[in-house]
């Protein structure tokens, strides 16, 4: 099994594996696979193992948060499974625990109650020790299996789930503006060419130049499409009517990680008043508050595209920076559209409350 998780490790950290979506998938097999055949005793004992794991995967490519929400995804399953076989009727974890709520309404002495509450802490410790034994922890497997497979059903249909609220949000005649290559934002755009007819402004987006392959996609699908330089993006502002992007990951507080040269889409868009909208997967959400710094770049590229090495001239007397995100600020942002609905990025940190727990923000 290590070996598996060493295979991961050595593609994540070469690159080999590219996209937020199939990086989370291979994440997710690679954990199905461990906990198929792992042995523990206790439920403890899997999480501190796949907390170890995890920290493993994060620390090999520390540019794809989507490998850390995978696993707080995974370990939030286990303990709710663990909840649920808890409160079961009949199961060995119940007890009834001293509160001071019973104390005041039962009027009980101090020394009776004190009593009380060590008879059941003791009851409570041993319930769990029976509980843990390993007959009661591996009976969990085929209900966290099938945990793991809402997961893997929810990857599979991102997609088709962030697009059903399409036709809400695109009307007839609108100039929407896009920036790069994201496959959520092209699923989004086709699913509204179904029942509007629009116009779709798509900037290049130099130099990797994703925009390109944006723009031939949704033209192959009969939509409108202009593809501009980046240089045009202000210029064009002022006729277009919604803004539309893709993001690599959803900050604690809101902000987003999308491509480079979002920001200044963004910037752009709020001078003229022109609403912004990010598709994403809530699988993109983070309990992180930054990647790096507040205007630092998740991930950098290599620079010769920028500027080649054969300009000696010019090498030598420059630093070149090609970075590969940006970091927007949730001001920036005015809903993100997920999987889940439709959310304000100040709602961000209640959608991260409910997808993990608190106790592995830090893996």
């Amino acid at each position: 099994m290590d070996s598996q998780v060493d295979n991961l490790i050595w593609k994540l950290r070469r690159r080999q594996i590219v996209g937020s979506r199939l990086t989370a998938i291979e994440t997710l097999l690679v954990l199905r696979q461990y906990i198929t055949k792992a042995k523990f005793t206790t439920i403890d004992q899997l999480i501190q193992k796949i907390k170890g794991i995890g920290a493993r995967l994060v620390a090999a490519q520390p540019t794809e948060p989507v490998v850390g929400n995978i696993v707080r995804k995974v370990l939030h399953h286990i303990r709710e499974e663990y909840k649920t076989a808890a409160n079961k009727p009949g199961s060995s974890i119940q007890s009834s625990a001293f509160s001071l709520r019973n104390f005041v309404v039962s009027g009980q002495p101090r020394h009776q109650a004190t009593l009380q509450k060590t008879e059941a802490r003791d009851h409570l410790t041993r319930s769990r020790s029976d509980w843990h034994h390993d007959n009661h922890a591996e009976s969990l497997k085929p209900v966290i299996m099938e945990a793991i497979q809402d997961i893997f059903d929810e990857l599979e249909t991102v997609y088709e789930s962030v697009s059903k609220s399409a036709k809400d949000h695109i009307h007839s005649d609108e100039i929407i503006l896009t920036i790069g290559k994201s496959r959520t934002v092209e699923s989004f755009l086709k699913a509204a060419a179904h029942t509007r007819k629009f116009t779709v402004i798509v900037a290049e987006t130099a130099p990797s130049y994703g925009g390109k392959s944006t723009a031939k996609a949704l033209a192959s699908a009969g939509i409108s499409t202009f593809l501009v330089p980046d240089s045009s993006i202000y210029a064009l502002m002022s006729r277009v009517n919604k803004v539309i992007l893709g993001a690599h990951a959803v900050l604690a507080q809101g902000g987003i990680f999308a491509v480079s040269g979002s920001l200044m889409v963004a910037t752009a868009a709020r001078a003229h008043s022109t609403p912004v909208v990010v598709c994403t997967g809530q699988f993109k959400l983070t309990p992180l508050w930054n990647l790096n710094n507040e205007y630092g770049s998740a991930d950098i590229e290599n620079p010769d595209a920028v500027l080649g090495f054969d300009e000696g001239s010019l090498v030598d007397k420059v630093d070149v920076v090609n970075p590969y995100y940006d970091y927007m600020k949730p001001e920036l942002i005015d809903v993100l559209i997920t999987n889940d609905g439709d959310h304000p990025p100040s709602s961000v940190y209640r959608l991260i409350k409910e997808a993990y727990d608190d106790a592995d923000h830090e893996l």
